[in-house]
């Protein structure tokens, strides 16, 4: 079992949810949807190490990560885990190469070309990251998590500012990064026909993860 949440609770000027259960094996894709303000991305930051829950517990690779020491917790973060944000997170003043170098370095990968081919952004590799339109920050920022290869990515609404085509292009790379790496992929978004192609997906309602 890669992922194991058990009887999450969060909330902030209002309940969020509670009795938040989630399991993740490797190889499969988990899809959450909900309706905005639901809390869908503040429980994708609580699986993925970055926000600590008020009630409940998360365990990656077989650890309590809230009670881990800090190096060990980044550890887990740096090398096994990857997160697709909605806001990129780009370093803006550098090219979109050494972006990507950076996340090569610390893991000591090899940068695919032909996934950067794939997300169209190949011939984009000298520009500086902060002068790409939306959608190919976007794609940027997915690339350099797979650069990565994490043994899990969470992701919050990947192919939220993709054209149709670039959509597709980039969640079957992600899809078949899973099968191949035999990885865990868990997804937030809006959009439910993208949701139903996962392994499982789960309805954030009523403060209640519902199995849909």
């Amino acid at each position: 079992m890669l992922l194991e949440a058990k009887g999450l609770e969060h909330t902030f000027d209002y309940p969020l949810f509670h009795s938040v259960n989630l399991q993740g094996k490797a190889g499969e894709s988990i899809s959450i949807v909900g309706l905005s303000g639901s809390g869908k991305s503040t429980l994708l930051h609580i699986l993925s190490t970055l926000l600590r829950p008020q009630k409940g517990s998360v365990n990656l690779f077989g650890q309590d990560i809230y009670r881990l020491k800090t190096d060990d917790l980044l550890a887990i973060r740096r090398h096994k885990v990857g997160v697709v944000f909605q806001s990129h997170y780009l370093f803006k003043g550098f090219d979109a190469i050494e972006n990507l170098q950076v996340a090569a370095l610390l893991t000591q990968q090899e940068i695919d070309k032909t996934l950067l081919e794939k997300f169209k952004i190949l011939h984009l590799l000298n520009h500086y990251a902060g002068k790409l339109s939306g959608g190919e920050q976007q794609r940027l920022s997915i690339a350099r998590v797979l650069t990565k290869k994490p043994q899990i990515i969470f992701a919050d609404e990947p192919t939220g500012n993709l054209d149709q085509e670039t959509a597709f292009n980039v969640m079957e790379a992600l899809f078949d990064y899973i099968q191949e790496q035999n990885a865990l992929l868990v997804l937030v978004t809006h959009d439910k026909g993208l949701a139903k192609c996962c392994s499982h997906c789960y309805e954030l309602k009523e403060q209640q993860l519902i199995l849909s």
